[in-house]
């Protein structure tokens, strides 16, 4: 590990869990979480091979696999090439591969870098179709 590197706990492929999971230090998922997965200060990826049915709630998210729940971060949720998330988000900023699968609506959260402007999105869905959500009005 590099100097600077954080240390990333990790749920393998063959752990499977149920309840709830919570944390203060960086999360990678890639097996099979039932629950609520509460980081609120790290960041949670859900990796290729994750099967989470599961609420989530961090500071970051970054989505490979698949997610059946809520995300709520109080900074960036990457959704990327592959994954399937069926669920609201609620996010300062979002970012959406091509070939993303995403169920759900977007809720913008303010935060430091949105005050005043509504959440930063950038991204397409599957069809190139570019996706933007417009801030809320107040």
């Amino acid at each position: 590990m590099a100097a600077g590197d954080t240390p990333v706990a990790v749920i393998g492929k063959s752990v499977q869990i149920r309840g709830e999971v919570r944390g203060s230090e960086d999360l990678m998922v890639d097996g099979q979480v039932e629950g609520t997965i509460t980081l609120v200060e790290s960041r949670l990826t859900i990796g290729p091979n994750a099967h989470v049915a599961a609420n989530v709630s961090a500071k970051d998210v970054i989505l490979l696999g698949q997610l059946s729940g809520n995300v709520s971060a109080t900074g960036r949720v990457e959704l990327r090439n592959g994954c399937d998330l069926v669920g609201d988000i609620s996010a300062g900023r979002l970012s959406i591969e091509e070939n993303a699968v995403f169920r759900g609506k977007v809720e913008p959260m303010q935060s430091e870098n949105t005050a005043g402007g509504g959440a930063a999105v950038s991204g397409t869905k599957g069809s190139g179709t570019p996706v933007a959500t417009p801030p809320a009005k107040h």
